[in-house]
């Protein structure tokens, strides 16, 4: 593997720019209009009405040349195209697994795997779940529990690998729950909703030999397996002399499953990928596939599709690539830092997180504080992000009492390859604004929302000083 030599300070993006997007900024008017008429939710936002789009860095990254060539190649071919046998190939490369069914994103493998695994009764254990993991496992009527170390929690400390799963509960729980009635253990690398952290090889391991021990499912959620991979290697004792696709495929090489969205380290957008060891178990999965994705060898993916990931997925894992992708990251989380912005630390691959409970300690917690910051950075600059908090994540008790998130933390997830460093200074700019107002001691009330994926669609009205909206 080439070693390249990064001399200067300036961080300096390793593309040239062939194309370009108009974006606008529109007025503090506007946008308080905007988004009350979104219900205070970004997700409901126009995406014109934004400047800087942090939502979310799935499906949001720009395609590289050798991407659009090769989509003009496609072969649209409804069974066996071309396309499909090229991604196939690639696919098999990295994962060691046999049986890869495409499909149209991410949230679609979670759905076909873990409705044929989970159901009533059934308990999926993680490091943690994401949105649409936890929603899907808990539609099929089944339990997902994270298994996160308590040390995690504390946002200022830096550890290496803060996205491992603790593995003395994963072994407590397994001893209380039984192993029969565990339906996988799904890790989840970077751990999204722990800040974008990574996960050890070390770790992985472990895992790996815990559920043979007791004969139970791993599945490998690894949408960001590139990223997680630019950390084991600069991180982790014995992987130094290693390239990150080997990393990668030492990694995906323990799983028994692996899911991916391809719209994030596949560098497509739109894509997912469902990959499995055992036949059986894959008979299955493509049934459901047919059903309702599409045939086995497209699934609900066009040839361009399909020829773009298997570029993709090859570019993911380009030093100078990763090199910026990570650097470019902790710019923005380094700066806020620096700042006073409390920020999980230390800063993830694809997104910063900050801590909006601490950042206004005057907002209950019921009174939804990440969802102050989301809307004061749109507000006031423009910015659409999401809240991951107890919009995202919180429950209700019987009595209709709001079970709290473990943390109120907002997301600022960086699209690939789309902003220059200017905007992101732009972002911090934003924050400086943001920071003369601290004390807001107030928030918003749901008024509209869904069972599941609630902040995807849920409305709000703002809480006065007197408690009313």
């Amino acid at each position: 593997m080439e070693n390249i030599d990064y001399p200067m300070q300036t961080l300096a993006e390793p593309f040239r720019i062939k194309m370009v997007e108009p974006i606008r900024m529109t007025s503090l008017e506007y946008r308080e209009k905007a988004l009350k008429e979104a219900g205070y939710n970004p997700f409901l936002l126009s995406s014109e009405d934004g400047f800087i789009d942090l939502l979310t860095d799935s499906g949001t990254g720009a395609m590289s040349q050798a991407q659009w060539a090769g989509m003009m190649l496609a072969d649209e071919g409804y069974a066996g195209a071309k396309s499909w046998i090229k991604l196939e190939k690639v696919v098999k490369e990295l994962t060691s697994m046999p049986f890869v069914l495409p499909t149209h994103q991410g949230r679609a493998a979670e759905r076909i795997l873990y409705g044929i695994l989970g159901g009533r009764d059934k308990v999926f254990l993680s490091n943690t779940h994401f949105d649409t993991t936890r929603a899907n496992i808990e539609y099929s009527g089944a339990t997902a529990l994270d298994l996160m170390p308590d040390e995690i929690m504390e946002n200022d400390k830096f550890l290496p690998f803060k996205g491992n799963i603790d593995l003395i509960k994963l072994e407590n729980s397994i001893n209380q729950i039984g192993n029969n009635n565990i339906a996988a253990i799904v890790l989840t690398v970077t751990n999204n909703s722990s800040g974008g952290q990574p996960v050890s090889m070390s770790n992985a391991k472990a895992v790996r030999k815990i559920c043979d021990q007791n004969n139970i499912l791993m599945v490998i959620d690894g949408c960001r397996i590139a990223e997680n991979a630019y950390f084991i290697k600069h991180r982790e004792s014995g992987f130094e002399n290693y390239s990150y696709k080997e990393i990668a495929q030492e990694m995906l090489a323990l799983g028994d499953a692996f899911i991916m969205s391809a719209k994030k380290d596949g560098l497509v957008n739109m894509g997912g990928l469902l990959c499995i060891k055992d036949e059986s178990l894959s008979k299955k999965c493509m049934n459901q596939l047919i059903i309702s994705e599409g045939f086995i060898t497209y699934g609900g993916l066009s040839g361009r599709d399909m020829e773009a990931m298997a570029v993709g997925l090859e570019e993911v894992f380009d030093e100078s690539y990763l090199h910026y992708r990570i650097r470019s990251t902790a710019y923005l989380g380094e700066k806020l830092h620096t700042k006073g912005v409390p920020v999980i630390w230390p800063i993830g691959g694809h997104a910063v997180y900050v801590d909006a409970h601490r950042l206004f300690p005057g907002i209950p917690v019921d009174q939804y504080p990440g969802q102050v910051l989301v809307c004061e950075l749109y507000r006031i600059g423009g910015i659409r992000c999401v809240e991951v908090g107890s919009v995202m994540f919180g429950k209700y008790d019987d009595h209709g009492r709001l079970i709290p998130a473990a943390q109120e933390l907002v997301r600022l997830a960086i699209p690939r390859r789309v902003y220059t460093q200017s905007h992101i200074d732009y972002v911090l700019e934003v924050f400086d604004h943001i920071m003369k107002n601290t004390s807001i001691n107030t928030g918003y009330k749901i008024i509209d929302e869904s069972p599941f994926l609630r902040h995807f669609t849920a409305k709000f009205q703002k809480i006065d000083n007197n408690g009313n909206t």
